[in-house]
């Protein structure tokens, strides 16, 4: 999903209200991460959120915000792992006041994952959650934003482009995007797909993808 697409996307989600509980989210992340190095990433052994560290490095580098650039922290980095690729569990025992640990886990967070983020809060650092729908996890996190088909109009992996893409943007940019002419509002017309049928029908034209 290129930066045209998410600026589609995000037209489309103005009237819902989802876009902005994403933006909300991405602005308290991008306020709370104040170090170079100091954004850690975590997720489940079994699903590492690479998705969500590639998009955010890749927004950080452009917008020129070293703050953003994240840190994946893996659970058993396997030897030999290019540096940055090879962080491990001693990089949440040495969480500080100063750094923020962004959990990204569309599944419901296994126990060790939880006890490893608690230990973290108990250390100082703020956590963020973009989960699909874990009270638990939610309960732990300083904030968080649950990604559910009946709290979210979007797919797990579409949460992860609206926060990267907005936790580098300014309110301004994003509301000139929402409200300028190249995406004006109006009133559907009668019998109009549905919000869902909108959403397909959108991301198929912007990605290339034929309808069956």
């Amino acid at each position: 999903m290129n930066a045209d697409q998410v600026a589609v996307l995000r037209a489309l989600l103005a009237p819902t209200g989802w876009l902005d509980r994403t933006s909300a989210f991405a602005g308290a992340l991008r306020r709370s991460a104040r170090t170079p190095n100091g954004l850690l990433i975590f997720g489940t052994a079994d699903d590492e959120p690479w998705h969500m560290t590639a998009h955010l490095d890749d927004e950080s580098r452009l917008a020129r915000l070293p703050e953003l650039k994240p840190t994946l922290v893996r659970w058993n980095p396997p030897a030999g792992a290019p540096p940055h690729l090879s962080v491990g569990l001693d990089r949440l025992r040495a969480a500080s006041r100063s750094e923020t640990l962004l959990v990204v886990s569309g599944e419901a967070a296994p126990a060790e994952l939880l006890e490893r983020v608690s230990d973290v809060r108990r250390l100082g650092a703020t956590v963020f959650a973009l989960d699909g729908g874990d009270p638990e996890l939610e309960g732990i996190a300083h904030e968080a934003l649950p990604v559910t088909p009946t709290a979210a109009p979007v797919t797990f992996d579409a949460a992860q482009h609206l926060v990267s893409a907005a936790a580098t943007d300014v309110p301004a940019r994003s509301a000139a995007r929402l409200t300028g002419p190249r995406y004006p509002r109006s009133a559907p017309a009668p019998g109009a797909p549905g919000f869902r049928g909108r959403l397909a029908r959108i991301l198929d034209t912007v990605t290339g993808t034929q309808p069956e």
